[in-house]
């Protein structure tokens, strides 16, 4: 088979986190318009070329108190890093619909190593709407992938403490994104 690249349908695509608040719940949070691509070859996807950019600016919880404390200094710093990225650097098939991939995350300017355990989903012939126009149908496939990260390796590191030594924001991070992908176009042709 040839390369396709496809990429990350910003209107269904999102990025989502939870982290335990104040020792007794978790709160949540999306971002919403991620963008990206893949690059993959079905028969190696060993070789697959994975990015992704999210707007930090945009974090939503519900809450615009806490979403501008969010967008603070304090927390995500988006003056001075508007943008987060995530780049794979290696991919391992586990399974006919589960693969890990490992790749760099920058967050507030500062890259760490982060694994992604990622489900296929599958794909679809679908319609494409464009100013009222079904322009389809256009291949999509779907993941979810998900991971946890330590806030600190990535120096969003406030907090504040709470009746017997709790802390209001739990150290540890989980993060889910999910994927519709939009197959753009074949990269590489079959050999003639």
């Amino acid at each position: 088979m040839a390369t396709t690249r496809w990429f990350f349908e910003p209107g269904h695509t999102a990025a989502e986190f939870q982290a335990r608040h104040m020792m007794v719940t978790y709160v949540r949070g999306q971002f919403k318009d991620v963008h990206g691509f893949l690059e993959v070859d079905p028969d190696h996807p060993e070789d697959a070329k994975v990015e992704a950019t999210i707007d930090a600016s945009r974090v939503y919880t519900g809450q615009p108190t806490r979403d501008a404390h969010l967008r603070s200094a304090d927390f995500f710093d988006v003056e001075h890093h508007p943008t987060w990225t995530f780049r794979g650097t290696s991919v391992e098939q586990l399974s006919a619909s589960e693969f890990e991939v490992i790749g760099e995350l920058t967050v507030r300017g500062v890259t760490r190593p982060v694994t992604l355990n990622v489900r296929y989903l599958g794909q679809w012939d679908t319609p494409w709407w464009e100013d009222g126009r079904d322009l389809g149908p256009r291949r999509r496939a779907g993941f979810v992938a998900t991971t946890r990260v330590n806030r600190h390796d990535f120096g969003v590191s406030w907090n504040d403490t709470v009746d017997r030594g709790g802390v209001v924001v739990a150290d540890m991070v989980d993060v889910t994104i999910d994927v519709e992908a939009v197959l753009a176009e074949e990269l590489a042709a079959a050999a003639t």
